[in-house]
C-alpha cells in the first residue's frame, strides 16, 4: 500500500482517476480527483471529485442517489493516474447511460471486441426476435430439454478433451460448454450478475474459512 503523498498530482493538485465497474469491468468515466476528495473516497469508501468546472468536491451519487462503493484503488506505474475499481448504485453518466463512454469514435471492420455481456445480449435478442436459420432460435424453439441435452452433450466433449489431455480439444468443447450453458441461462432468466454474485459469495466464504483455519492452526 502507498500513501497518499507518494502519488503526483499535476500542477493544478490533481490526479485522473478511470472508474471501472467491478462486475462489468467496463469504464464507466474518467473523473479528477485531488488529495482531499482522494481523502474523503477513501474514508466513506465513496466515490468523491474534484470537479473542474463547478471549483468544488463531489460526491458521487449525493444528489442523484448514484452512489460508487469503492472496492480498490490503485496507481499506474508512475503515480500520476489511478483507477477506482466500484460497484454502482445506478447510471454513471448524468446522461442516464450507464458509462459515459457511449459515442463511438472508430471501429474496426476486422477486429471485434468480445465480452460475455455482449453475447449474452445476443442470445436474448435470438429468444424475444427469432432469426431464421439461427441455431441458438433454433434451440429456443425446441425448449429446455433440447437446451439441457445439448449442455450434457457438451459437457461429456469436455471430460473427453480434458482426459486425453488435448488443450486446443478441451478450450474448444469448453467453449462449446459456455455457449450452450449461456443459452441455458437465457431461458431460465438467469443473468450473469447473478452467476458473479454467487461465485462472489463464495469467494468470501472461501476466504473467511481460510483466515479461520490459519488462526486455528496458530
Amino acid at each position: 500500500m502507498i500513501d497518499i503523498e507518494e502519488l503526483t498530482f499535476d500542477e493544478r493538485g490533481l490526479i485522473p482517476a478511470v472508474v471501472v465497474d467491478a462486475k462489468s469491468r467496463k469504464v464507466l468515466t474518467l473523473a479528477y480527483m485531488n488529495r482531499e476528495s482522494l481523502r474523503i473516497s477513501m474514508e466513506k469508501g465513496l466515490t468523491c471529485f474534484w470537479s473542474r468546472s463547478r471549483q468544488e468536491l463531489w460526491l458521487k451519487g449525493e444528489t442523484s442517489g448514484n452512489y460508487q462503493h469503492i472496492v480498490s484503488i490503485t496507481a499506474d506505474c508512475d503515480r500520476d493516474a489511478l483507477t477506482v475499481v466500484v460497484e454502482k448504485d445506478g447510471p454513471a453518466c448524468h446522461t442516464g447511460e450507464e458509462s459515459c463512454f457511449f459515442n463511438p469514435v472508430y471501429i474496426s471492420e476486422e477486429r471485434h471486441d468480445f465480452t460475455y455481456e455482449g453475447l449474452m445480449e445476443l442470445l436474448k435478442g435470438r429468444k424475444t426476435e427469432k432469426k431464421e436459420g439461427s441455431y441458438t432460435t433454433y434451440l429456443f424453439e425446441k425448449g429446455l430439454d433440447k437446451i439441457l441435452k445439448k449442455v450434457g452433450e457438451e459437457s461429456t466433449e469436455v471430460i473427453i478433451a480434458a482426459k486425453d489431455r488435448d488443450k486446443k480439444e478441451t478450450v474448444y468443447e469448453i467453449a462449446d460448454l459456455c455457449y450452450h450453458v449461456m443459452v441455458l441461462m437465457v431461458e431460465a432468466g438467469i443473468s450473469l450478475e447473478d452467476i458473479r454474485d454467487e461465485l462472489a459469495g463464495r469467494h468470501v466464504i472461501d476466504h473467511k474459512v481460510k483466515q479461520e483455519k490459519m488462526t486455528g492452526d496458530a
